[in-house]
């Protein structure tokens, strides 16, 4: 073993206590984080997966780290049953949202435990536990030990829909040799761009290929549509402006600046539209935030009304709070225009794709370095604008929501830019058997 992995492995067992506490802190506001915490460092309770059909039908271990992945895990499900249906899942989460969301998607037979802690006895557990035939990593997730347990236990580990921003290249770079390795001991990686594929690239990822992203394939619920437009039929006609998937710092910016917006007074930019303030609505990232959120409203000088507490629908307020799970969809058909949260903090920018499905144009800041590739293409599908300042960002979304004619225009835009870059789910599912095969074949030549 080389001094850099030592090191980490020394660092990683060092820590076990503090990450022991900060779960039972974070459990104080989320108690997702208090179940089953055995199985962070190797301790098992459930029975192994079922045996192996006689068909062959794979356990397919796939690692969604939290909520966003494992709605994007979700996607990649689908696919695989449709061309393995007697798949048996292994699913592990790193965070109680993702896991309460992953529950889901289980069918009998499958298993759901929480991502082992990466020292090399919880690893190693991990593997002889539940023996799977192939590993599926969401998006950015690489941990040494993980991958170097997965190869000494014979089984192909993928990194999918993979993802790295300049930042985190950087990053990455000045950690060196120990990531390096674990990037060069997966079995294969699949990117989302092309510049996605460069930088990880030179950090030693095996990559073969670009799928494009993964999120494309999401189809807005139905049931959920319809449920954001019941809210906005009961609470009136006035345009609703959304502070979508915010994190912190952003909400009282947010409030701020449309509380600086009022003081200028209501305005239109549609000729001869009548002045209206906008219903505003946030949306935090973090559940563990929302009442948080629901008191900086208040100190501002604000009324809130939390969607914990609607019946019929949104009650009378200056400010709704959207503190739900699983919501989202009905949020972007509920609002006119959303801002994008983490965008205007350096935060790297949220999901964009999943308001454009919904039909809902989006104003972002200058930060969304996570999700680079896609804001690009809404730019220049006119689905979205870009603004420097949350300031700017207000108006430009009340000027929006006054512009009818160029809202539509953009909503239009929004559902076609949605549409276009579907497909990589089946392409990267068909990716996943292939990889399967050929490590059959090699072992049974």
């Amino acid at each position: 073993m080389n001094l850099p992995h030592a090191l980490y492995d020394g660092a990683v067992w060092a820590v076990q206590p503090l990450v022991r506490r900060k779960l039972r802190r974070r459990g104080r506001a989320e108690p997702g984080y208090l179940e089953a915490v055995g199985e962070r460092f190797g301790r098992y309770d459930q029975a192994p997966a079922r045996p192996e059909s006689e068909r062959g039908d794979p356990l397919v271990w796939i690692h969604a780290v939290s909520l966003g992945e494992t709605r994007t895990a979700g996607l990649l499900l689908k696919a695989l049953r449709a061309q393995w249906p007697g798949m048996r899942l292994l699913l592990t989460n790193g965070t109680a949202t993702g896991r309460a969301a992953g529950r889901a998607v289980l069918q009998p037979g499958d298993v759901q435990v929480w991502q082992p802690w990466d020292t090399r006895a919880a690893t190693r557990a991990f593997m002889q536990r539940y023996r799977p035939d192939i590993g599926v990593l969401i998006e950015t997730e690489i941990w040494p030990n993980l991958v170097r347990a997965s190869r000494v236990a014979g089984m192909p580990l993928m990194l999918v829909n993979a993802r790295l921003s300049d930042k985190s290249f950087k990053g990455a770079l000045r950690v060196g040799r120990l990531l390096k390795e674990a990037y060069a001991g997966l079995a294969a990686v699949w990117a989302q761009t092309d510049e996605d594929a460069v930088r990880l690239r030179r950090l030693g990822a095996p990559i073969q290929g670009v799928l494009g992203n993964l999120k494309f394939d999401a189809v807005p619920d139905p049931a959920l549509i319809d449920r954001g437009h019941i809210w906005r039929e009961r609470s009136g006609a006035r345009p609703v402006v959304m502070l979508a998937s915010s994190r912190e710092g952003e909400e009282a910016e947010f409030l701020d600046a449309i509380k600086a917006w009022a003081e200028t007074g209501p305005r239109s930019v549609a000729p001869g539209a009548p002045a209206v303030a906008p219903q505003w609505l946030i949306v935090p990232r973090h559940p563990q935030r929302f009442d948080a959120v629901a008191d900086v409203v208040r100190s501002r000088g604000f009324t809130v009304s939390r969607r914990s507490a609607w019946t019929d629908g949104p009650a009378p307020a200056d400010v709704w709070l959207g503190d739900s799970l699983g919501e989202m969809t009905a949020y972007y058909a509920l609002a006119d225009v959303a801002l994008l949260g983490g965008s205007f903090a350096p935060l790297g920018g949220q999901n964009l794709i999943e308001a454009a499905a919904c039909g809902c144009p989006v104003v972002m800041g200058p930060h969304v370095f996570n999700f680079a590739e896609p804001a690009a293409q809404a730019l220049r599908f006119d689905a979205a604008q870009c603004v420097d300042t949350m300031a700017q960002g207000v108006r430009a979304a009340v000027d929006l929501v006054g512009n009818e004619p160029l809202r539509a225009v953009m909503v239009k835009a929004s559902l076609i830019f949605a549409r276009k870059y579907q497909g990589a789910a089946a392409r990267t599912a068909q990716t996943v058997r292939l990889c399967l095969e050929q490590a059959r074949a090699t072992e049974h030549p």
